[in-house]
């Protein structure tokens, strides 16, 4: 994908800013990650997963914004819960729980409006462009199924795409602990814009549950994320000596 290269730049290039600033924020964070995927028209259920991630942040006490950098990994996907199926003899056949991981490597380049709130805390909002690497998936998990059925009735590493952007948005509160010291409680929405999944049709798959041959229909899956996140922020103050 074309934009990996100019956000990579992009990346460093803000990383840099952030060190020459006046000061420099650096927080490790994580939390809880909420997965949303639409399959073509079928809503899957959520996946409940984590995340984690560190950025260095431009500090400036008398401005209003300021330019961050992120690194984080997360887990993406969706889930298959209580799902049933009626075989060809009538039989009700219920599926155990399935999930569909995305292990991804993002970067996120982005800035902040910040609203102090008292003394020892601030309000904010961000806005980011984001870039995903998937570093693996659990896909291989459903391999034996696809092979039973004779086609892919689960999706399948061969048409993951690895490189994929998106936009984050969201909100938080810092919080000052101590001179230096701080901490963060931040919610972000992460849709992407790019499918991280694309499968063409595929005709001739036998259904397990019916033992009828079937067309699966082209396959797109795209990510949405929910992410709550807490996280710890030591901060580095630059002062000029004249």
């Amino acid at each position: 994908m074309k934009l990996k290269y100019p956000l990579l730049f992009a990346f460093v290039a803000l990383m840099g800013n952030a060190l020459w600033s006046q000061g420099t924020a650096y927080t490790l964070k994580g939390g809880l990650t909420l997965g949303v995927q639409k399959w073509n028209s079928f809503d899957q259920s959520p996946l409940f997963k984590y995340h984690g991630a560190i950025s260095a942040e431009s500090l400036d006490e008398t401005a209003q914004f300021s330019l961050f950098a992120q690194l984080g990994y997360h887990l993406k996907g969706s889930a298959l819960r209580n799902a049933s199926f009626q075989t060809i003899n009538g039989d009700l056949f219920r599926l155990s729980a399935q999930e569909f991981i995305f292990k991804n490597l993002s970067a996120v380049l982005g800035a902040k409006r910040k609203y102090p709130l008292s003394d020892v805390m601030k309000g904010y909002y961000l806005m980011g462009l984001r870039g995903d690497y998937t570093l693996d998936t659990n896909l291989d998990e459903y391999k034996a199924a696809n092979e039973f059925n004779g086609g892919l009735f689960y999706p399948d590493n061969g048409f993951v795409r690895r490189w994929n952007y998106g936009v984050s948005l969201g909100g938080g509160f810092e919080f000052q602990l101590a001179e230096l010291v701080g901490a963060t409680l931040e919610f972000t929405v992460n849709p992407d814009f790019s499918h991280q999944y694309r499968q063409p049709d595929i005709p001739n798959v036998r259904d397990p549950f019916t033992g009828l041959n079937r067309t699966i229909p082209e396959r797109t899956i795209r990510n949405i994320t929910f992410e709550i996140s807490a996280g710890i922020r030591l901060l580095r103050i630059v002062e000029y000596i004249d």
